[in-house]
């Protein structure tokens, strides 16, 4: 049953039914009000967005982001008037709501990282769990795949990548094996070779983990940015987010969630200007609202549930001018 408020012809179901992680908790953190305009910024097969959508009124209205192109086919088969789907990253928030004339939202999710369908796909590359070109683009329209920056970067490059994006003990070995494999004419073009490889390499793991498990994080990462786009969404959403809009991001991993933990910190609290120690300080610009794992029924129905965090920060009321 819909709730109070809710359109009277839903939106078409997800593709393959499946559900997202956090979805009561994120949506119910989100949407505070029904005639509110929100973002979900990362529509993947849509879950999170056909939630949304069953909380608005009328008058509500939700913007849609995806960089990957089947995802975007996807939203475009929702027939609602109240929802719109941009092919754009979330790094590119501002600018795109600002060409429709949107400067200020009371929502903004973010379900980080790589998608389910996209995992599930052997033709994305994004799993050593399936033998393909060594792709891992989000956006296949575009952009630099895995195996061309494996052909061209040199080791050190490499090496580092491998170790900031994986946290992996073993990059410079790692990427000293690439690197030997492609000088000898063997360039390591799926991801099949690359796991490979690194299991020649990598002779100690963690017990139930794959040892190309952190390479295949890292490249991805890399490969879309994925970190820098995180950032510049949550500084965007300073600008974005009205006084009382809610900020919802999920994401499964420590890279991620130390940004996400460490930006809604930094905004939650009062800091003084060094250069101006008898100022009043910065007043804050988020209340920090919650922290939510995913609970053990949830896990056990899906266990990539298992290293989910969300954290949901409130855009506080923007203070007043001082008189001069």
């Amino acid at each position: 049953m819909n709730r109070e408020g809710a359109s009277p012809s839903p939106a078409a179901a997800p593709a393959g039914g499946h559900r997202p992680v956090l979805l009561d908790e994120a949506v119910d953190a989100l949407v505070t009000r029904p005639d509110g305009i929100y973002v979900d910024g990362t529509f993947g097969r849509g879950g999170h967005s056909r939630a949304v959508l069953a909380r608005l009124a009328g008058g509500g209205r939700l913007i849609a982001f995806d960089r990957d192109p089947e995802a975007v086919a996807e939203g475009r088969r929702i027939a609602d008037p109240r929802f719109a789907i941009i092919h754009a990253s979330f790094a590119a928030l501002r600018p795109e709501l600002a060409a429709l004339g949107i400067s200020q939202v009371h929502g903004l999710l973010l379900d980080v990282g790589v998608s389910s369908p996209q995992l599930d796909d052997p033709t994305r590359g994004f799993s050593f769990r399936h033998d393909a070109l060594l792709d891992m683009r989000m956006d296949t329209s575009g952009g630099e795949t895995a195996a061309a920056f494996l052909a061209r970067a040199d080791e050190r490059e490499i090496a580092e990548v491998i170790r900031e994006y994986g946290e992996e003990r073993f990059a410079v070995p790692i990427a000293k094996a690439l690197v030997a494999r492609r000088a000898g004419g063997a360039p390591v073009e799926r991801t099949g070779e690359l796991a490979a490889l690194v299991a020649r390499v990598v002779k100690t793991r963690e017990p139930g983990q794959d040892p190309a498990t952190r390479t295949f994080q890292a490249l991805r990462i890399h490969v879309n940015a994925e970190l820098d786009a995180l950032a510049q969404a949550l500084n965007d959403s300073l600008e974005l987010l009205a006084p009382g809009a809610r900020l919802v991001v999920i994401s499964f991993h420590s890279l991620e969630d130390r940004i996400v933990k460490t930006f809604i910190a930094r905004e939650s609290r009062d800091v003084p200007d060094r250069r101006a120690p008898f100022a009043p300080p910065r007043p804050l610009r988020l209340r920090a609202i919650a922290r939510v794992k995913p609970g053990a029924a949830e896990i056990a129905a899906n266990p990539r549930a298992r290293s989910a965090v969300m954290r949901v920060a409130e855009r506080t009321a923007v203070p007043a001018a001082r008189p001069a």
